[in-house]
């Protein structure tokens, strides 16, 4: 050979002679070892069997107490639930790019492939989606999983295994390889109720299945593909982006505020009126002669109290007239005069609702979700919002803008999917329903992203 490249390990890569050009092709068995290993503090790994697990959170149970805080915070569980449809839109289709117009704008061809498109709309696709994008929006990380065939030539399925059942096992030379799957969690699962699936390396998935199919190491398997949301910098689970509205205490406030006006209400004391009797009133109304005992006094006498009040505060006596009577005694004050005093009513439960719509502000603000599009706009102060129909449209498409990134995730393993069993050159797109004024002649308008 009259020349030849190597590689920095010594593979040689191509090489030229008088008449033959030889290159090399296939994967090598062993991944290149990475530098940027995810660090895992020992006190966060555990040994289950003969894997090394990294918890999850602390006790190894984030996505359980996520799962109690969502729960219980309605504003946070509906807003993640919008995140949810509203990144999946109205379903995706199959297109070709074929070119772009002058504004940059991509020019698509849709691709009438039945086969293509009874697999893009079916419950097995729009079920990945849809649980995914569950895992992915209220934890920040999910776990798709593609299923091959016998021999690995096809994957022949594509589905989520809940993220509530996943841990990952320390890095290996940078990349992070294995997934075990248990109900057991958050509590060490027994040995007979583990599975270990292999993790596709996050830097290039569909380069990491394919070197496994050619030293043919995919068939009868199956894989995860990680899917997160890499705002955080946590190699291993990232936290979801409404974690900073809790660790601001606003989740706090907004499950505090119904705590406390359900025990205001149920315990709260509403008198109205503070009725002063003198003592003499009572001697001379019901004097002790008059009666057998002091209990069937003090009857009479709470059977008047009861009276009283009844004209003070009963629906048929409002507004009527109480009469009694004293006399100006020789110092020229009154005497076994009645008092009857209006109290205010000191429990400010207006406050309470104020603070609890602020609270429901801030994390939807943490979800970048503006709040007129829940119908959480407040009609004055600082949380203030105009509830208009340009407001909520024009918050409506900046969700929109804002989805890109995400769709283009949850879109990944579908299109690695496509890919590996030989469909190239097809993307992916999402419907999307655009709201209109009535000017234009109709309520909504189809558009694709």
């Amino acid at each position: 050979m009259k020349d030849a490249v190597f590689n920095k390990e010594g593979v040689p890569l191509m090489a030229f002679g008088k008449r033959t050009l030889l290159t090399t092709t296939g994967a090598p068995e062993n991944k290149l070892i990475r530098p940027d290993t995810p660090k895992a503090d020992p006190d966060d790994t555990a040994f289950v069997k003969k894997y090394e697990i990294v918890s999850w959170g602390d006790n190894n149970s984030f996505p359980s107490d996520a799962e109690t805080t969502i729960n219980k915070t309605g504003v946070l569980n509906s807003g993640l639930k919008f995140m949810r449809n509203f990144t999946i839109g109205q379903g995706i289709f199959a297109v070709k790019i074929i070119g772009y117009d002058e504004k940059g704008n991509e020019t698509l061809e849709v691709v009438n492939d039945s086969k293509l498109n009874t697999f893009i709309n079916s419950r097995m696709v729009r079920r990945y989606m849809e649980k995914s994008l569950r895992d992915y929006v209220k934890f920040g990380l999910a776990f798709p999983q593609l299923l091959p065939n016998a021999d690995g030539s096809k994957i022949v399925g594509i589905s989520t295994v809940n993220a509530m059942y996943c841990r990952y096992v320390k890095a290996n030379d940078g990349v992070i390889d294995k997934c075990i799957v248990s109900g057991d969690w958050p509590d060490s699962p027994q040995e007979n109720n583990l599975k270990e699936i292999p993790v596709l390396d996050d830097y290039d998935p569909f380069d990491d299945i394919d070197r496994r199919r050619i030293i043919n190491k995919v068939g009868g398997k199956s894989f995860i593909y990680p899917l997160k949301d890499s705002w955080s910098n946590n190699e291993y689970y990232p936290l979801p982006i409404w974690w900073s509205a809790k660790l601001a205490g606003w989740i706090d406030v907004a499950n505090k505020v119904p705590t406390f006006l359900k025990k205001a209400y149920d315990n709260q004391i509403s008198w109205m009126w503070h009725v002063k009797i003198p003592y003499a009133y009572w001697d001379k109304r019901y004097p002790k002669e008059d009666y057998e005992n002091e209990k069937l006094r003090q009857a009479a006498i709470q059977t008047e109290m009861d009276e009283i009040e009844d004209n003070l505060t009963s629906e048929e006596n409002a507004n009527k007239a109480l009469f009694t009577m004293f006399e100006i005694g020789p110092s020229g004050r009154a005497e076994e005069q009645w008092l009857i005093e209006r109290l205010d009513n000191v429990s400010k439960e207006a406050d309470k609702l104020f603070t609890s719509a602020a609270a429901n502000s801030e994390i939807l603000f943490a979800l970048l979700i503006n709040p007129n599009v829940m119908g959480a706009g407040m009609p004055g102060g600082t949380y203030a919002g105009n509830q208009g129909g340009s407001n909520i449209r024009e918050a409506y498409l900046i969700n929109l803008a804002n989805a890109w990134l995400d769709r283009q995730n949850v879109l990944d393993p579908l299109e690695l999917y496509l890919r590996y069993n030989g469909m190239k050159d097809i993307e992916l797109r999402f419907r999307n329903t655009i709201l209109t004024t009535l000017d234009t002649g109709s309520g909504t308008q189809k558009t694709i992203s």
